[in-house]
């Protein structure tokens, strides 16, 4: 059947539409039965079932917080998994045999370092520190020296250091090793450090620089007189019984009246290098600036004085001269002038001690037997490889260069002349350099040489320069360090006696050493003469004196453990500051450290570059 579409068209009516609802029905229901089942998903069966009721979490409550039961379970079995492997882990690392790595053994130059300090402490006067216990045979001692000598610069002369076996304090030789120990500590403070005697090698520093600060009026600004002895070696008021030389006494014992020798106008050396060793502790007690300062002024005013009426300390006639006789004072002023412009900067100095006048007054340039032998009287090649460190580190340029240029050079020459490739110092068969060519007591010479080659070796590698020439010859700084081995391993015992020369390293050393505090026992109180049976004893010393290493053998290697045999037996002050300096210097090797560039320079600014004159005009 077809209608008329109301919009122009025919209009097809289906038959289906005019069945009834009841036969509709009956249709549909045909429909589903021939249709296959299948499952309604989740939104269908909302629309038929309503809304899925949620299954309800459980909780654990921790007091503070809710948490899921399930979550909780999880983290409670991964604690105690966790707990139960680390314990497991553990118990196998415990079971199992451990291989730790033992550390490298010391070397025998650290190992003898802390012993040749010692004798420092065996050797001080006055009244000692609380926390004094390494040498538990000395005491307070000699504490009227100084006191109550009317019209004196001076309040009292308690404290320094005893110079050898003796009780006498002579100021040239003791002023000269607190510089060489100050000079080791700017060098090796890292090495000091390592080896644990770094706060210990100060105080002695300071020790004598206390002592020193008495001698002269250290706070004014210029001297006519200081100190140069207490204590008499030769007749004290005209009796053997106030000679500290002919007395066997422990300084614990002396109670008479100590002369004091003072030197007048005249004083160049010695007070050019007490200058040198209060510039030199200024710069290693930096710290401490207040004191610092006061070393600084006291050194300034002492080579003001060294300067003003030039002159040797120990002229003919006075007791210095027949002990600790300088040869010449022109070494000190330029040993004195180099510490002072490290110490200050002042260009002052760096002018004085650049000069060619002094260059040559002091030696420089000549060629005795005893040219670059290191002494307590000879300062010249200590001051040449110090001024020879400015060139290699700061390279001042004009117009120091000359002078800097021919220390540098003569350090170099005093080098060569130390190997063995050239024959101008002999040696025993045993290997020991001969500096002072045979004569007695050789190691207080050849500990400084030992000293000086190792320092110059550390210099040329840290200005990253493999070594120096010797005429045509080129050498490398590892044969200066072998050379300064051999000879310290000399004294330390390798040697044709197997001896160490060092008291208290080793198993064998020295038991008669000429000391009298080491030789005499602790609670037997002698008098002057009453303590000579001590001297002529056969036994061995009663108290170790540890770290004193004794004047050495002859020139064929001999030693006599005697006594009464200074030439052998003696210790020094001035030889055991060498010893130290080349053991530090020589300890730890590389891996430790070399040299220490900076601290030297901590007080020098930068120097201005002038401009040299122009050349002379060419004339035909």
């Amino acid at each position: 059947m077809y209608g008329r579409d109301p919009w122009g068209g025919p209009l097809e009516i289906n038959a289906a539409d005019s069945l009834t609802d009841d036969d509709r029905s009956r249709n549909l229901q045909d429909l589903d039965r021939a249709t296959p089942s299948r499952p309604l998903d989740e939104t269908q069966q909302s629309w038929l079932l309503g809304p899925k009721v949620l299954k309800k979490k459980k909780y654990v409550d921790l007091g503070c917080i809710l948490v899921s039961r399930k979550i909780f379970l999880w983290t409670l079995g991964i604690i105690v998994v966790t707990a139960l492997l680390s314990g497991f882990i553990t118990l196998i690392v415990k079971t199992l045999p451990h291989h730790k790595p033992k550390k490298p053994p010391l070397d025998n130059y650290t190992i003898a370092l802390p012993i040749a300090l010692k004798f420092f402490n065996a050797q001080q006067s006055g009244k000692l520190p609380k926390n004094n216990n390494s040498v538990k045979w000395r005491g307070d001692s000699c504490l009227q020296d100084g006191k109550g000598d009317p019209g004196q610069y001076y309040k009292d002369l308690v404290g320094g250091y005893y110079d050898a076996g003796d009780s006498i304090k002579f100021n040239f030789p003791m002023s000269y090793a607190m510089t060489m120990l100050s000079w080791s500590v700017i060098e090796y403070s890292a090495k000091y450090e390592a080896a644990g005697e770094l706060d210990h090698v100060k105080e002695l520093i300071k020790w004598g620089t206390d002592y020193f600060l008495k001698t002269f009026n250290s706070s004014a600004d210029i001297i006519y007189e200081m100190v140069e002895q207490v204590g008499s070696g030769v007749s004290g008021g005209g009796s053997v019984l106030h000679n500290d030389h002919y007395c066997w006494m422990r300084p614990e014992d002396i109670h008479y009246k100590r002369i004091v020798y003072q030197c007048y106008s005249s004083c160049s050396d010695l007070a050019a290098e007490m200058a040198a060793a209060l510039a030199s502790a200024s710069i290693v007690l930096k710290d401490n600036r207040l004191y610092s300062e006061k070393l600084v002024h006291g050194a300034k005013t002492l080579y003001k004085f060294a300067t003003f009426n030039k002159n040797r300390y120990s002229t003919p006639g006075k007791e210095s001269s027949k002990f600790y006789n300088s040869s010449m004072y022109e070494d000190e002023l330029l040993w004195g002038g180099a510490w002072l412009y490290y110490a200050t900067g002042n260009v002052t100095y760096l002018e004085g001690v650049t000069s060619h006048y002094m260059a040559k007054k002091a030696g420089a340039f000549g060629n005795s037997p005893y040219y670059g032998v290191f002494s307590w009287d000879n300062k010249l090649p200590g001051a040449q490889l110090l001024l020879t460190r400015m060139r290699l580190f700061l390279s001042p340029g004009y117009p120091y260069e000359e002078l800097l240029s021919a220390f540098h050079n003569q350090t170099g020459r005093v080098m060569c002349s130390y190997l063995p490739y050239y024959k101008k110092f002999n040696r025993t068969s045993g290997g020991l350099i001969q500096l002072n060519h045979g004569a007695p007591q050789p190691l207080q010479y050849v500990a400084n040489a030992a000293f000086l080659a190792a320092l110059f070796s550390d210099y040329l590698d840290a200005a990253d320069t493999p070594g120096w020439y010797c005429g045509p010859n080129f050498y490398t700084t590892e044969l200066l360090r072998d050379f300064s081995r051999s000879q310290i391993d000399y004294i330390l015992g390798k040697n044709p006696r197997k001896m160490s020369y060092v008291v208290g390293y080793g198993q064998r050393y020295p038991k008669q050493v000429h000391h009298r505090g080491a030789s005499i026992p602790k609670n037997k109180r002698e008098t002057c003469t009453g303590g000579l049976k001590w001297k002529k004893s056969k036994k061995g010393n009663p108290n170790t004196i540890d770290g004193a290493m004794v004047a050495g053998p002859d020139k064929h290697d001999g030693f006599h453990d005697v006594r009464s045999n200074y030439n052998y037996t003696e210790p020094t002050l001035a030889g055991n500051a060498g010893l130290v300096a080349a053991l530090v210097a020589l300890s730890g090797e590389k891996p430790v450290g070399g040299i220490d560039k900076n601290t030297m320079f901590s007080a020098v600014p930068p120097l201005p570059m002038a401009t040299p004159p122009p050349p002379a005009p060419w004339t035909p």
